[in-house]
């Protein structure tokens, strides 16, 4: 048989292992769905403390239960540091993070460590598929030649997909196997095993004729959202200099039943993909000539939010003839979005650093992130504080950055002595109230 008819056995039979790589928002769910489905699954993570929890059935992630996690366990789930484990897998998976740099220039680093942690232990019959998102070429200028350099050859000895991954952390309607699966392969075999390995726990299956078309859609869904909430946001600034209610307009024209598609302003971008896939595409079109100014002027919008934010307090604060500094703000939400733990780019910690650095007494409530986490570029030795009316009679200002469903808002907006709303959720109008 050849290889590709091995694997593609494997798969249907369920006989193959999947080796998951990074255990994080992408990664878990995978595991999740592959061993619920009958497949043998190895996690492989650099982070002790994670692989040790989960090896104990604790999940680190809000919305991916405890008991899904045990329930993978029972089922064969094991998780690891040791790379050698890539061995003795069928299907590897990989789920690492690609961050900008300080430059906001792609930070392919993890990805390419990775290839060269689990590269001495290739070998024949097996798929590796890329999820992580990244610039249109990736897969074949970093992955492909690093495959190969040992002899291997992909499309005859093993298989290279790329597959972006579409996790909507705390989504109630969409999950891993709901969400349809673009896959693209390096030839039209890798395609053809590629399929195979998603079919299985994924209900529908998208194959596109290259690696690269896949990695491209990937950023036009993310840009899409990107540029439009920068339309929005920029349309919020009229707005509010005009006197209009920005959700308001918006609601009405989502009345429209074709050609208008609602999208809400907010105090920024946030999570992983949003605020940072955009800048992939545009530094990749430099090598072409191309200026990616659309894509760009959003961008910008969108990363001076949090600034619009603290503006919008100074001038609430001046009114009542205080200074920002020595102010004593509290933040509520600083996850990225409402209901999830994630913080990855919330642009809550940006407005948060802004008004440290004006001088300002800075806390936060947020029951989904009870203590400010360690952050590569973010640093705040804070817990969540009580969201009680003593407490929030307490603070100078109050600002809604995300509203968490848990939030009680009848009490928020009674005890505030300045709200500044950056959500609309409060859409009429109160003396104490800053729509932002």
């Amino acid at each position: 048989m050849t290889s590709e008819a091995v694997i593609i056995e494997r798969l249907k039979n369920k006989s193959a292992v999947i080796g998951i790589v990074g255990l994080g928002y992408v990664g878990l769910p995978l595991v999740i769905r592959y061993s619920e489905i009958g497949y043998k699954v190895v996690g492989i993570d650099i982070n002790q403390d994670k692989v040790d929890g989960l090896n104990q059935g604790i999940s680190d992630i809000e919305h991916i239960s405890t008991e899904s996690v045990q329930t993978a366990l029972s089922q064969g789930f094991r998780a690891t540091v040791d790379f050698s484990e890539v061995e003795s897998c069928d299907a590897v998976i990989l789920c690492v993070p690609t961050p900008l740099n300080k430059y906001r220039e792609p930070d392919v680093s993890f990805v390419i460590d990775t290839m060269e942690s689990i590269y001495p232990y290739l070998r024949s019959q097996q798929v590796i598929s890329l999820e992580s998102t990244t610039y249109p070429g990736t897969t074949e200028e970093e992955l492909l030649p690093r495959i190969e350099c040992g002899g291997l050859k992909v499309g005859k000895d093993l298989f290279l997909v790329y597959s972006p991954e579409r996790e909507d952390p705390g989504n109630a309607i969409y999950d891993t196997a709901t969400i349809p699966k673009v896959v693209g392969g390096s030839t039209t075999t890798c395609l053809q095993v590629g399929v195979e390995l998603y079919k299985q726990v994924i209900n529908q299956v998208v194959p596109v004729s290259s690696t690269q078309t896949a990695e491209m859609t990937k950023l036009l869904e993310n840009i899409h959202r990107a540029v439009n909430i920068g339309l929005v946001n920029e349309m919020k600034i009229i707005s509010d200099k005009m006197g209009i209610d920005i959700f308001e307009v918006i609601d009405a024209a989502a009345t429209k039943p074709f050609g208008f598609t609602p999208y809400y302003p907010g105090p920024g971008l946030g999570g992983h993909c949003i605020p940072i896939d955009p800048f992939y595409l545009t530094w990749k079109a430099r090598e072409y000539g191309v200026h990616t100014r659309f894509i760009e002027l959003a961008g910008e919008v969108n990363a001076s939010m949090p600034e619009w934010v603290v503006s919008k307090l100074m001038d609430g604060l001046n009114e009542q003839k205080k200074s920002l500094n020595g102010s004593s703000i509290l933040v509520l939400g600083i996850a990225y979005k409402k209901n999830v733990d994630d913080m990855r780019e919330s642009p809550s910690v940006e407005i948060m650093e802004q008004l440290r650095d004006k001088g300002a007494h800075v806390s936060y409530c947020d029951p989904h992130v009870p203590e400010f986490p360690i952050m590569r570029s973010h640093r705040f030795e804070l817990k969540s504080v009580d969201l009680t009316a003593q407490n929030l009679a307490g603070y100078d200002a109050v600002v809604l950055a995300t509203d968490h469903d848990k939030f009680d808002y009848s009490l928020i907006l009674d005890n505030s002595q300045l709200l500044v709303d950056t959500r609309g959720r409060y859409r009429e109008s109160y003396a104490t109230v800053i729509k932002a």
